[in-house]
């Protein structure tokens, strides 16, 4: 697997894989020696066109753990801001002999352009790109979920209910194609309005109450914040609706 753009480029075992070597660098991470060799001599990029506190440090420390070389690129303050194509910034990168880029952006796709295109040959994380994805985040939310329940293999029979805000956030896509692959019942709840259109293709039970979707008995609730610095127009009347 040479990138990972969305939920869909892995499968079950290699989801499953991802988690247990997670749990086994946290161990690494609870002992004495915190660093490991594994990416020495490796460049790696973290590109945030968007703003991030604590993916970017999470990132940057994990890099840091396994002996690579960080270099934090944001878009304040560098060409980005100043009308810099992602064409033009990623050639700088490849120039610079960056190995793997880590890239956050509000436009959705940005991630997969990056990775398609012919500007540079490293590996692409998608950190979220705009409404479409972020699964990195769905990763940690699942190691999460497995270490709460001291499951070693995947989520069969547990029901995990996503609340909120769903149409713009891609860590509730991400979640529900990730939970739904590791075996979890999985069903949202929201207002109506920010409820996506079709969404229950991807295998989700939808409700509008949270108080019937509780009735269920659910195993986790994810609770999303309202993203309004990707709605364009009015979903709701007020926030206590």
């Amino acid at each position: 697997m040479r990138h990972l753009l969305s939920i869909s480029d892995i499968n079950k075992a290699e989801a499953i894989s991802i988690l247990d070597t997670a749990s086994e660098l946290a161990r690494v991470s609870d002992g004495a020696v915190k660093k490991l060799p594994t990416l020495r001599g490796r460049t790696i990029v973290n590109l945030f066109a968007e703003d991030s506190t604590r993916t970017r440090i999470s990132f940057e420390a994990a890099a840091k753990r396994l002996s690579a070389d960080v270099i934090n690129f944001s878009a304040k303050g560098s060409s980005l801001s100043k009308g810099e194509s992602l064409k033009d910034t990623a050639m700088t990168l490849q120039a610079m002999g960056a190995d793997a880029v880590v890239i956050r952006h509000s436009a959705s796709g940005a991630a997969q352009r990056l990775a398609d295109s012919q500007w540079m040959s490293g590996s692409v994380i998608n950190a979220g790109d705009g409404a479409h994805e972020h699964p990195t985040q769905a990763l940690l939310d699942a190691l999460t979920i497995r270490q709460g329940f001291g499951l070693h293999e995947d989520l069969t029979g547990l029901k995990v209910l996503i609340v909120g805000d769903i149409r713009h956030s891609r860590v509730a896509r991400s979640n529900i194609l990730l939970l739904k692959l590791l075996g979890a019942k999985v069903t949202i709840a929201g207002p109506e309005s920010l409820i996506p259109e079709g969404i229950e293709a991807m295998g989700t039970e939808v409700l509008n109450s949270f108080e019937q979707a509780l009735e269920e008995k659910p195993d986790v609730v994810m609770m999303l914040r309202v993203q309004k610095e990707r709605m364009q127009g009015e979903f709701f009347s007020s926030a206590a609706d």
